[in-house]
């Protein structure tokens, strides 16, 4: 799910959807309006699920599209190998997700993780 806002109305540490893909937005810088044309502003983010770097350029009058992202709760039911199954807390559904290097020592069966969902795509929350 996605929503449209102005440009103008975007804050740092919001996501945004650039390229398809749902990022975090790390710095907006906005230019003053000119003689010949409106102010424009410079949006860095960072992929929320791939980490890679993007800047967008375009007029604060300018809509674009911000991804709905919610985080939940699941429990750990099951760990084979690299792939955890979890069990939603919310809805009870159950699904697999595999477990990033970083978080393999920090993922134990019948615990509670948290995760973040955008745009059908998962991610482990862990802080």
């Amino acid at each position: 799910m996605k929503i449209q806002v102005e440009i103008k109305e975007l804050k740092e540490g919001k996501y945004v959807i650039v390229d398809d893909e749902p990022c975090t937005i790390k710095s907006i810088s906005k230019s003053k309006p000119g003689k010949h044309g409106s102010a424009k502003a410079r949006i860095d983010v960072i992929g929320l699920f791939d980490g890679q770097k993007r800047s967008i350029i375009g007029p604060v009058s300018d809509k674009i599209y911000v991804p709905v992202v919610e985080r939940k709760n699941a429990q750990v039911l099951s760990i084979s190998g690299e792939v955890a199954q979890l069990m939603d807390m919310g809805d009870f559904s159950t699904f697999e997700m595999k477990i990033p290097d970083e978080y393999k020592e920090r993922i134990n069966e019948g615990e509670e993780v948290s995760f973040l969902t955008a745009m059908g795509k998962l991610k482990f929350d862990l802080r």
